[in-house]
């Protein structure tokens, strides 16, 4: 079930007021249960021809890929830190720096290249560090880090980091997805770290997406929803009640959209709006994990899926919109990697967000093993990453 929001509240300007008369709320409510009890339409007939080729192989966990603006592949591998492909081979811009730790979910992770990088030369990664965490005094956290790649990209230069203190328990539930907006806000995607009050806790940053200013320190963006917080961890909140964040995609109207692993059923894809929160609580237990993935019992306001598995689950993964008239009936779906599935979906969506169905592609067919990263290139190519611990590839899947 969808739910009205303001203007303001559509924008991302903070708390939601709706006034509506009695008879306007009772024929939208009407409209709306119509709309979910309609059978969705099928997804557009046809498929592009996809010619897929390795870019890159002998690698272990490459977790995220992104661009330099003269289209220079650079990748995360989870235990080694950042590289740059260059002449075919991967070279390796740093090792995360001396406080960097990695153990089961965690490690080198997100990855994200800065809108000015033409001018700053800027990227950034999100990934484990040794620093305690604030959070019930665990001795290990996540951060996001910035770096200064030099005029060669040869290396990378420590130069801040962007947000510190996320909770990192063992590993798992590290998180940890980047992406930068359209005004150069940088999202930062959490894991709960397994933590059963993190999801729900407004002053702690996991089982949350950030929104942060990148070029400051723990600084949440100005017009972040929990903006009037004393706290500044709460001031970086854009929306809470997460799990295990892995994915985030733009849509081309702006919608920001995100890839969740559930328990042991309802991995969720969600529709992210400022404030909102996505009901995940895993107590009265240290980590209760037989509570519903979106609690709507406990919280009945909170942002429903527009897709979830089922049960089991398929663990998504990276997810990314496939944008360009070369993908044919498959522009503007939204590509989703699984880990555990071991393929890829292609999903379609209304422009409401109502899920019309999904194709598999027999090349990602359970055919290469775990999927990590889904990304679309700039020739326009999608490219998709392994993450089967030894003899991982980065592999590229052009439409013809």
């Amino acid at each position: 079930m969808f739910r009205s929001r303001s203007r303001a509240a559509r924008a991302g300007r903070g708390p939601r007021f709706r006034h509506v008369t009695a008879v306007g709320a009772a024929v939208g409510a009407l409209a709306l249960v119509a709309a979910a009890c309609a059978p969705p339409p099928p997804p557009p007939a046809g498929s592009p021809t996809l010619g897929v080729s390795q870019v890159v192989g002998g690698l272990s966990v490459p977790w995220d890929v992104a661009w330099l603006p003269d289209k220079t592949l650079l990748f995360t591998q989870r235990a080694s830190g950042l590289y740059a492909l260059k002449n075919g081979l991967p070279v390796q811009l740093t090792n995360g720096g001396p406080d960097f730790w990695t153990a089961s979910e965690t490690g080198m992770m997100g990855l994200v290249v800065d809108p000015q990088f033409a001018t700053n030369h800027k990227v950034y990664t999100c990934q484990g560090s040794t620093a305690d965490s604030p959070i019930g005094g665990h001795p290990n956290s996540a951060k996001v880090a910035a770096w200064q790649l030099d005029a060669n990209v040869t290396t990378a230069t420590h130069l801040y980091d962007v947000v510190t203190g996320i909770d990192d328990t063992s590993g798992r539930h590290g998180g940890c997805q980047l992406r930068f907006g359209s005004d150069r806000s940088l999202f930062v995607g959490t894991g709960d770290a397994a933590y059963g009050t993190n999801p729900q806790n407004l002053h702690s940053l996991n089982g949350k997406v950030l929104r942060v200013q990148p070029d400051h320190v723990n600084a949440g963006w100005v017009t972040n929803p929990f903006r009037a917080s004393s706290d500044p961890r709460t001031r970086m909140i854009y929306t809470y009640g997460h799990r295990n964040v892995q994915g985030l995609a733009f849509r081309s109207n702006g919608e920001l959209w995100s890839a969740e692993h559930g328990p042991d059923r309802d991995d969720e894809i969600n529709r992210l709006r400022a404030g909102d929160n996505y009901g995940w609580d895993p107590i009265p237990l240290t980590y209760n994990e037989a509570v519903p993935m979106t609690n709507f019992g406990k919280y009945p306001g909170a942002a429903g899926p527009q897709w979830k598995s089922g049960f089991p689950t398929v663990a998504t993964s990276g997810i990314t919109f496939l944008s360009g008239a070369q993908w044919k009936q498959w522009q503007g779906a939204l590509v989703v990697a699984t880990l555990k599935d071991s393929r890829l979906r292609v999903q379609f969506y209304t422009d409401l967000g109502i899920f019309r169905g999904e194709k598999i592609p027999a090349q990602f067919d359970r055919t290469v093993g775990r999927l990590r990263a889904a990304a679309e290139g700039p020739d326009g190519c999608l490219y998709v990453t392994t993450s089967n611990v030894t003899n991982d590839r980065i592999l590229k899947a052009c439409p013809s």
